[in-house]
């Protein structure tokens, strides 16, 4: 058991001695629950244009001629208006995720796999009602995350009304060292990058969200008690999945996902079924 200043954080192996392993590193801890926040609206309307290129064509043929004419974003590209004045978040599963070098691979229900790389951070303390500086002390540490997706049941899931569910919780995978806060001076001035097969395709960074971090895990703890070992993420940076460079994952390919002075994911993709 891995223990942290005010409470545990369960780990079934010590940390990892690396940020990058070849098979199955460890993963730093198990988290308690996994909360993911939408913090990056570049993200949400680059993606939301995406897939509805991809799955809803004749829509999206209709948006790009408003986006052409309009010179501004189709509106249902952009974040609801909720998401301006407050943190956004999902629940997601904290029990399926998996380590860096963990060969992975779509559900069967997928057309395509995709992935999606974030900043997460667990706490090490209780937070209810925090300050934004009270939500920043409790912060242990932080983890590269990859939010992996299903895209084609994604569409049909959000139009629900519920949110996602067999589109994201099948599977999530985090890098194999948790990096303590106090290392970290600006999470908002991180760079990031994408790499396929050994080719950078997206390079990215933690500028610019919404709501900072401090902010966003405030609101979570309003009203609600938090535990230490709950985990948090910022959701997708902008330009960090698939469906946004036009890379959705096969068969074969090896996937990088990076944040200088956090960490590296690494996987393989294996056909459904073949992946543990």
């Amino acid at each position: 058991m891995t223990t942290m200043s005010n409470g545990p954080v369960r780990s079934p192996h010590p940390a990892g001695t690396g940020a990058v392993e070849d098979a199955g590193s460890p993963l730093p801890f198990v988290p308690l629950s996994f909360r993911d926040f939408m913090l990056f609206e570049d993200h949400v309307t680059a993606a939301s244009r995406a897939i509805a290129r991809r799955y809803v064509p004749r829509a999206s043929r209709i948006a790009a001629a408003y986006e052409l004419l309009a010179r501004r974003t189709f509106p249902k590209f952009r974040p609801p208006a909720l998401w301006y004045e407050q943190p956004i978040y999902y629940f997601g599963n904290h029990l399926t995720f998996v380590a860096s070098g963990t060969p992975i691979a779509a559900p069967a229900y997928a057309d395509a796999l995709d992935y999606e790389l974030e900043l997460g951070f667990v706490i090490d303390k209780p937070l209810r009602d925090a300050s934004p500086e009270e939500a920043t002390a409790a912060i242990a540490g932080y983890v590269v995350l990859n939010d992996c997706s299903a895209r084609n049941v994604q569409v049909r899931e959000m139009r629900s009304g519920f949110g996602p569910q067999k589109s994201k919780h099948f599977l999530s995978s985090m890098s194999s060292e948790l990096i303590p806060a106090a290392s970290i001076d600006d999470p908002h001035d991180l760079t990031a990058g994408v790499s396929l097969n050994g080719a950078p395709i997206t390079t990215t960074s933690t500028r610019r969200p919404r709501h900072t971090i401090a902010e966003a895990l405030a609101f979570a703890s309003r009203g609600v008690q938090l535990y230490p070992g709950e985990l948090f993420g910022t959701g997708t940076l902008p330009g960090g999945s698939g469906v946004e460079s036009g890379h959705l994952l096969a068969p074969g390919d090896v996937l990088e996902l990076s944040i200088d002075r956090i960490g590296t994911i690494r996987h393989t993709i294996t056909a459904p079924g073949e992946a543990p």
